[in-house]
């Protein structure tokens, strides 16, 4: 259901301190914990008698489990146990896993492919002139759902109509188009009046926020399951999406979408903005208001899961509206299907002389 090699959000650096976590990736049971290095990631499986590592502790940069205080290594061999040789215990698996631009990345699949390259760049998470605000929530429902989702803004008309909401989006076309392995969904409404959000985040911004306006929304999905939205009102007439900073209030509303298991997924999600960056005030307003939208979400896609569950045989209708996500679930189909084609065999090599002498 879910691609294995790639790199996910697995938490967010304040979640690591001084404590190990415990999180399932991918349906991997993970601990993430600091060691001495950095942040390190193995399988939260105590070798000795299986207990959860995340119940343990750290001590001077090493994981010890909070059953019978083994210590483990951050590369998965058990280092020392009071009282006990450990050199004959078996190893568990650990995880590649890099902290970047806020967050805590984590490579789920087969290590050897994992490329801290690959890493998506976040050039608002590095540039000073942008301000970052967001949150974390468990969702019970396919992480599919949410790209869906979030590729798909009408719902918002409907599940949002106190916040972000208006029927114009409704009545603006939608355009959809794939390049390489991004989908990017455009809707842009001119002349319209902002919604509650917008209109305080224009105040944010020292704008008037009682008269029309030119608004915009594009979606940006990149595999294995980010969504990037650009979203924004300008003063109408004033150039829209191109207009000048003075006149608009801007963000990308950033989406992290991490499956835990086929049913659930962990959201981390926030948004980024390009005016007063400075205002921490204005940041936590903004997290606030974000997170109640969010959660209208939620309540939403948990219901829609439960609802798909108990009728496994409907099959859901596909409208033009839709097309965000039917491309992007396109796409990570490609993705599976690269991770579970059966690789080439390879032909043995001819033996050596040396190899020959050998075998004879």
């Amino acid at each position: 259901m879910y691609p294995k090699n790639a790199w996910y959000v697995a938490a967010t650096p304040d979640e690591i301190v001084d404590k190990p976590l415990g999180r399932q990736i991918c349906g991997e049971k993970i601990v993430f914990y600091r060691a001495a290095q950095g942040v390190a990631a193995v399988e939260d499986f105590c070798p000795h008698r299986g207990a959860p590592l995340s119940l343990g502790f750290v001590r001077d940069g090493t994981l010890v489990c909070g059953y019978h205080g083994l210590q483990m290594g951050c590369d998965g061999k058990p280092v020392a146990m009071p009282g006990q040789r450990v050199r004959g215990f078996p190893c568990i698996r650990s995880y590649p896993v890099v902290e970047r631009h806020g967050f805590i990345w984590v490579w789920p699949g087969d290590a050897a492919q994992a490329d801290p390259a690959a890493i998506p760049h976040l050039h608002w998470a590095v540039d000073a002139g942008w301000a970052y605000g967001g949150g974390l929530y468990h969702i019970g429902c396919e992480y599919r759902l949410m790209i869906d989702n979030l590729m798909d803004l009408t719902h918002e008309t409907y599940v949002h109509a106190s916040s972000i909401g208006q029927k114009e989006i409704d009545e603006a076309p939608v355009t959809t188009k794939t390049v390489g392995d991004e989908v990017i969904t455009s809707r842009f409404m001119e002349n319209v009046m902002p919604p509650p959000f917008w209109q305080a985040a224009l105040r944010g911004n020292g704008l008037p926020d009682d008269v029309p306006v030119d608004r915009w929304q594009i979606c940006h999905f990149t595999p294995p399951s980010h969504v990037m939205i650009e979203v924004g009102v300008a003063l109408a007439g004033k150039g829209g999406y191109d207009a000048p900073a003075e006149f608009k209030a801007s963000s990308i509303v950033v989406d992290f979408i991490t499956p835990e298991t086929d049913t659930t997924h962990w959201y981390f999600w926030g948004m980024a903005r390009h005016f007063r960056a400075d205002d921490a005030a204005l940041t936590d307003t903004i997290r606030t208001g974000q997170g109640k939208i969010f959660g209208e979400d939620r309540d939403m896609l948990e219901q829609q899961q439960a609802n798909i569950l108990r009728h496994p045989e409907r099959k859901l209708l596909m409208l033009n509206i839709d097309a965000g996500g039917v491309q992007s679930r396109k796409i990570i189909d490609r993705w599976l299907a690269r991770e579970t084609a059966a690789p080439e065999p390879a032909s043995a090599p001819a033996p050596t002389s040396a190899s020959a002498q050998v075998a004879a």
